[in-house]
């Protein structure tokens, strides 16, 4: 394969998982040979390394794009005042799943929003309104939950004493959403 096609595959896949991948995942999508992906992985690591906002950093056998390690302050800023504002439409939304629905792995969550959900996703477990814990089914992923601090700030002292739960928690739309996905 072709190397700058390679990268571009491994760039969009580090870009849009907003995790940590690992190098056996970047062969299965990109079809790529280890050692290929391990190129494409370097050269993009010194790619990014010449002052960009973003980097590709590495630990064992996975990589993750994040931002500059440079830029921390300003990130930081941004991050503080995210957390300090009223809640996005698309945190509601994804609190809401969580919430009546979960817990629930990212892809799930996407798959009845319709879109990206990783920076929402980290905004709400920055604000503590979410945890993740281990997918039970899935070793390489996670499940979102709410935490006890969204029951405290919601007032209530269940996720079932919330609006309308029992029938929400079950609508059958959203099965049929997760059934063809």
């Amino acid at each position: 394969m072709d190397i700058n096609k390679l990268k571009s595959i491994i760039e969009s896949v580090l870009f849009i998982s907003g995790e940590p991948v690992k190098v056996s995942r970047l062969m299965k999508v990109s079809g790529a040979a280890k050692p290929e992906v391990e190129n494409a992985l370097m050269a993009l690591q010194g790619e990014y390394a010449d002052g960009r906002g973003m980097v590709i950093i590495r630990k064992e056998d996975e990589a993750q794009m994040a931002t500059n390690p440079e830029n921390a302050e300003t990130i930081s800023e941004l991050v503080k005042s995210e957390i300090q504002e009223n809640l996005s439409r698309s945190a509601l939304e994804t609190l809401s799943i969580a919430a009546y629905r979960g817990p629930m792995a990212r892809a799930d969550i996407e798959a009845i929003r319709g879109v990206n959900c990783s920076f929402t996703l980290r905004s709400l477990l920055m604000r503590g309104l979410l945890e993740r814990i281990d997918n039970p089914k899935d070793s390489r992923g996670y499940l979102y939950k709410i935490s006890f601090e969204f029951l405290k700030k919601m007032g209530v002292d269940g996720v079932e004493k919330l609006p309308d739960w029992e029938k929400l928690s079950k609508d059958s739309r959203v099965e049929s959403i997760l059934e063809n996905k």
